[in-house]
C-alpha cells in the first residue's frame, strides 16, 4: 500500500536572473535594433548622455552649461534677439505645418517637406482609379468597401457576406451587387488584385499572354493542375494535358513570371541595409579586425547628475535610484556586447584567414564549440553573437555564421567544409559546356574523382542553395 510522507531534498539548479536574461537578449540583437534600444534609454534615463552631438562635437557637461548660461546673461540683449530670430527662421524653413506651407507657397518658395515623395499605398492607388469611373454612389461605396478589405498582398480574405455587414446601406447590398463590385475592383491596376486565391490571382493576369493558344493552355494549368505546376513536374503536366514537354515548359515559364502578390508593389519603400559590425582589413600581411565605429553607441555615464543624486539622495527617490542602476547596467551591457563580438570575430578570422586570401575553396570546417573554447565563452553565446552580425572583408560582407560549416571527410582522410564543396560545385557548373550541361549525378562523379565522396542529393541541395537551375533548364536555355 502506498504511503504519503514528507522529505527534504537538496538539488542544485541553474537559473538566470532577469538582468542576465536581458543581457542575453541584447547580445542576440542586430546592431540596428541594439542602437534603437540605446536611443530609447538615452531618452528615458537622465544618467545617460551621448558622447558626441550630431555635428561631431562633444556634448558639454553640467558645469559647461552653467558657465554658458552666465556668459549669455552678460551678453547684450540684441545678440539674443538676433540668435532667436535666426533660430526661428531655421525652424520656419524646415517645419512642414500647413500655415507655413501656405505662406511659402504664396511667396513662391518651396519647403523641404513639400519636396518629399508621398508614399502610395495599394488602397490609395485603387481609390484613385475608382474616383475617375462613372459610378453611382451605391456602386462606388461597395467597391470602396472591398478595397478597404484587402490585405497587404492584395487579396480579399474576407467573405463578401462580412463585407456587406460593415456597410450601412438601405436596402442592404445583395450578393449579386457585391460580386459585381468585386469584379469591378479586380479589373483595376495592378492585375490580380482582389483575388480570393492564388489560382484566381493568376487567372486574372493571364490576359497579359498575347498568344491565344498559350493563354488557353495556361488557363487549363492554373485552373486544374496548379499543384502539379507548383511541384515543377513538367513531364507529369505534359502527360495530363496531352502536350509536348517543351510546350508545357514554355507555358509554365510564362506563368511563373506572373505576380502572385500584386499588393507588394505598393506600400513601404524602405530598404533594410546591412551594416557590418566588424571591419577586416589586411595591414602589412596581417589581418586586422576592429569594430565598426558606426555601430558602437556613443553613450556615457553622466557623472555630474550621479553625484548630485548621491548628494541629495532620499528614501523617496526610488525611481531615480532605479534609473541610476539601469544606466550602469546599460553601459556594462554595451561594453560586454561589443567586446564579445570583437573576440569572436577575431577568432573566426584567425581560423579562416585562407578563405579571405583564396576564396570559398579555402574555407575550413568550423563549429561553434571551437570558437567557444578559444574565446572562453559558452557555445550558445557564440551562436547568439554570430546571429544577425556581419563582417566586412575585402571580398565582401558576410554574416558571422557563414564561416561555420560541418566537416566532410574526403577519400584521403582530410576534412573539407561544405562551403568549399559548394564553391567547387559552382566552379564545375561554370566550366561546363553550354551545349551539354552536367547533371547532378555527373557532378557527383567528378567530385568523387577528386576524392570527395558526396551523395547526389547533397549535390542537388547545394546547387539549389547556389540558386543554379537544373540540368534540363540549363540545357533548354542554352
Amino acid at each position: 500500500m502506498a504511503s504519503m510522507d514528507l522529505r527534504t531534498e537538496h538539488r542544485q539548479t541553474q537559473t538566470l536572473s532577469p538582468r542576465l536574461q536581458h543581457a542575453v537578449r541584447l547580445l542576440q540583437m542586430s546592431s540596428l535594433d541594439f542602437a534603437a534600444m540605446v536611443r530609447d534609454k538615452l531618452g528615458q534615463n537622465p544618467f545617460l548622455e551621448t558622447e558626441e552631438g550630431d555635428d561631431g562635437e562633444a556634448l558639454p557637461g553640467a558645469d559647461d552649461a552653467a558657465e554658458r548660461e552666465s556668459d549669455r546673461d552678460s551678453e547684450p540683449q540684441e545678440l539674443d534677439g538676433i540668435a532667436g530670430n535666426e533660430a526661428g527662421d531655421d525652424r520656419d524653413m524646415w517645419q512642414g505645418d500647413t500655415a507655413g506651407s501656405t505662406r511659402r507657397a504664396e511667396d513662391g518658395e518651396i519647403s523641404a517637406m513639400e519636396m518629399m515623395a508621398v508614399e502610395t499605398t495599394l488602397n490609395m492607388h485603387l481609390h484613385e482609379q475608382l474616383g475617375v469611373l462613372p459610378l453611382a454612389h451605391r456602386d462606388l461605396m461597395l467597391a470602396r468597401a472591398i478595397v478597404e478589405s484587402l490585405d497587404d498582398d492584395g487579396y480579399l480574405r474576407t467573405p463578401l457576406e462580412e463585407v456587406a455587414q460593415v456597410l450601412q446601406l438601405d436596402p442592404p447590398p445583395t450578393l449579386v451587387e457585391l460580386t459585381i463590385a468585386l469584379k469591378r475592383v479586380q479589373s483595376l491596376d495592378p492585375a490580380g488584385v482582389a483575388a480570393r486565391s492564388v489560382a484566381e490571382c493568376l487567372q486574372l493576369q493571364l490576359g497579359k499572354i498575347d498568344c491565344p493558344q498559350m493563354r488557353a493552355l495556361a488557363e487549363r494549368i492554373v485552373g486544374q493542375h496548379l499543384q502539379t505546376l507548383a511541384a515543377k513536374d513538367v513531364n507529369g503536366l505534359a502527360h495530363q494535358l496531352g502536350e509536348t514537354p517543351a510546350r508545357v515548359e514554355a507555358v509554365c515559364d510564362r506563368i511563373r513570371r506572373l505576380d502572385p502578390r500584386p499588393g507588394w508593389h505598393f506600400g513601404s519603400t524602405q530598404v533594410a541595409y546591412v551594416v557590418p559590425d566588424v571591419l577586416v582589413r589586411r595591414v602589412r600581411g596581417q589581418w586586422n579586425v576592429q569594430l565598426n565605429p558606426a555601430v558602437v553607441p556613443k553613450v556615457r555615464f553622466n557623472q555630474v547628475y550621479a553625484e548630485l543624486f548621491q548628494r541629495h539622495r532620499s528614501a523617496q527617490n526610488t525611481e531615480m535610484a532605479g534609473h541610476l542602476q539601469d544606466a550602469r547596467w546599460t553601459l556594462r551591457n554595451v561594453e560586454q556586447r561589443f567586446s564579445t563580438i570583437l573576440d569572436v570575430a577575431t577568432a573566426i578570422v584567425r581560423r579562416q584567414r585562407h578563405f579571405l586570401e583564396y576564396g570559398p575553396m579555402a574555407m575550413k570546417p568550423l563549429v561553434l564549440r571551437e570558437i567557444a573554447d578559444e574565446v572562453g565563452i559558452h557555445e550558445s553565446t557564440v551562436s547568439r553573437v554570430t546571429n544577425n552580425k556581419y563582417m566586412a572583408t575585402p571580398i565582401g560582407v558576410f554574416e558571422l555564421k557563414y564561416f561555420f560549416s560541418r566537416a566532410m571527410i574526403s577519400a584521403n582522410g582530410s576534412a573539407c567544409s561544405a562551403t568549399a564543396i559548394r564553391g567547387l560545385i559552382k566552379d564545375i557548373i561554370e566550366a561546363e559546356r553550354s551545349e551539354s550541361p552536367l547533371s547532378d549525378a555527373e557532378i557527383t562523379r567528378q567530385l568523387a574523382r577528386q576524392g570527395l565522396v558526396v551523395a547526389r542529393r547533397t549535390v542537388t541541395k547545394y546547387r539549389q542553395m547556389l540558386k543554379i537551375e537544373s540540368v534540363e533548364r540549363r540545357r533548354r536555355h542554352s
